[in-house]
């Protein structure tokens, strides 16, 4: 039988291969502690030892934040070894995995922050990225906090639609 330590990092292993793409830490941890499938302080000690021992690893370019992905060899390894992850919780990642995909990736994908300038108005940053290149970043500077919430929030939302947008209207 597995010690937890290791049970957590094949959950985590488990959570990357349903996920088919790099994800970034912060994406990782969300996903797994709401979902409550290891606490905080456990998936950040198996992250960073997966991160450490090479079994998972950082696919992204310079200049974007990093997204790691299970290795070819931790893929092989977790096929041997996934049957100690409780069935019903192999079932639980699958099942939340398939339903909200698209989340995850949005949730990295588009990023969206806002502070305020000296002058009283608000600086909003809107990003696109992949996991090897920015694709867009948008600095707009609105009059109040409130057009500036609504751009933060709202961002996740309109960012496919805006970058296709510019897109078809810049590029002939």
């Amino acid at each position: 039988m597995l010690d937890n330590a290791t049970v957590n990092k094949l959950i985590l292993l488990y959570a990357l291969d349903k996920m088919e793409v790099p994800l970034q830490e912060g994406v990782i941890l969300d996903m797994v502690t709401e979902n409550n499938w290891l606490g905080y302080m456990d998936c950040k000690v198996a992250l960073c030892d997966l991160i450490k021992n090479n079994l998972i690893t950082n696919v992204a370019t310079k200049g974007c934040n990093p997204r790691y992905a299970i290795t070819s060899d931790s893929r092989e390894g977790l096929k041997h070894y996934y049957i100690n992850i409780p069935s019903s919780l192999r079932e639980n990642i699958a099942e939340v995995i398939k339903q909200n995909k698209f989340k995850y990736r949005k949730k990295q994908d588009y990023f969206s922050d806002y502070y305020k300038n000296n002058d009283g108005t608000y600086t909003v940053i809107l990003k696109i990225e992949s996991a090897t290149a920015p694709l867009m970043e948008l600095k707009l500077v609105v009059q109040n906090r409130n057009n500036a919430k609504w751009l933060f929030k709202n961002w996740g939302d309109k960012a496919s639609t805006i970058y296709e947008f510019i897109l078809e209207n810049l590029v002939e």
